[in-house]
């Protein structure tokens, strides 16, 4: 229904979604289905196993929240979610204990883009579908991967800190580099300044999606490079609060629109970040949507628990399903830049939770 299927039973599925409340939530029928002869293949019930990879960022508290929400209007009999904490190895004993109780379905948001294999063969010779959110596999079978164009996220932010800052240098405080997530921002981001912006100098910091990590590494960096005129977050739920303290115990932090402000743009699109918008601590984020995450998460592990398959092209939710090299699909969903002309819109998911 989301992504363009094919099928003998288009029809009678069609208005099997005009009758089912969830399913028009999720969407309205531009789409197909068929019955796969993998995984699946049931009537779509049983539990459903939700892993995340952490819970100190509002972010995936924020997705956190969302999944039971979601789960119900999917019509989907999700467990309690899983906190693997930040460590990869405690994801795979995760999905192996939540496994051996029987699920019919995983949704699993990886850590590490090549060590989440091993859960995912498990998972595949348990004959149970799986999920991946935010993050894509490097190797192992997924029924879909449902996240956002994590290339545009690093091409948005350095297109408006190229627009903004004329020359001099800006920093990237990057993620994980063993999380496809991290490498796709840091190296879009490079790209697209070596390309269009060559005045830009572009100082790195690998963070590992850690705040103190972070705090740490750009208060050295800013010891040595006072005249910093942009930075690039590629995670404001772990790197907003302890860029913004650092900043502010160097007297580096400048409201928008004052001498000396850092332009400062992010990625999460959490409340937090809004009201620094606000206030004019920063300047810009890419809103990852943690709503829509949680939604086709609960739709797509649904769908693969019934069989059903899908097709590269657009979808009907303003979306896109593209083939990866490893040949699984993934849903690239839209995740638009706010700044302070559209700081206030009340579709924006970070603008409907506290």
């Amino acid at each position: 229904m989301h992504g363009r299927t094919v099928g003998k039973r288009n029809r009678f599925w069609t208005i099997g979604v005009a009758l089912s409340a969830s399913l028009v939530l999720a969407a309205c029928g531009s789409t197909k289905d068929t019955t796969s002869t993998g995984s699946g293949g049931g009537d779509g019930t049983g539990k459903v196993g939700v892993i995340l990879p952490l819970l100190t960022s509002p972010f995936w508290q924020s997705y956190n929240d969302y999944v039971p929400k979601m789960a119900k209007s999917e019509d989907v009999d999700a467990m309690k979610t899983v906190n693997s904490n930040s460590d990869p190895s405690q994801q795979i004993t995760d999905i192996n204990n939540v496994l051996n109780q029987g699920v019919k379905g995983l949704v699993v948001a990886p850590l590490d883009s090549a060590a989440i294999e091993a859960g995912l063969d498990q998972a595949e010779r348990k004959g149970v579908p799986v999920v991946a959110v935010d993050v894509a596999p490097d190797k192992g079978k997924v029924a879909m991967v449902v996240r956002a164009n994590n290339v545009a996220y690093g091409e948005k932010a350095c297109q408006y800190l190229g627009e903004q800052i004329p020359s001099g240098k800006v920093v990237q405080i990057m993620g994980d580099l063993a999380s496809v997530n991290g490498r796709e921002r840091s190296e879009a981001f490079r790209a697209c300044v070596k390309k269009n912006f060559p005045k830009l100098k572009v100082l790195e910091i690998p963070a590992k999606w850690e705040s103190d990590t972070a705090a740490s590494k750009l208060d050295t960096l800013l010891n040595a490079n006072l005249d910093i005129k942009g930075i690039y977050m590629q995670a404001g739920g772990v790197y907003l609060a302890p860029t913004l303290q650092t900043l502010k115990s160097k007297g580096m932090l400048k409201k928008a629109g004052q001498a000396g402000h850092i332009t400062i743009v992010s990625n999460d699109g959490i409340p937090q970040e809004y009201d620094a918008i606000r206030r004019g601590d920063i300047d810009a984020t890419v809103s990852q949507p943690a709503d829509l995450y949680a939604r086709y998460g609960m739709y797509y592990v649904k769908a693969a628990m019934q069989g059903k398959t899908f097709e590269p092209g657009p979808t009907d939710h303003d979306s896109t399903i593209v083939e990866l090299a490893n040949g699984n699909l993934e849903d690239q969903l839209p995740a638009p830049l706010v700044t302070k002309e559209n700081v206030d819109d009340p579709e924006l998911w970070g603008n409907t939770v506290g």
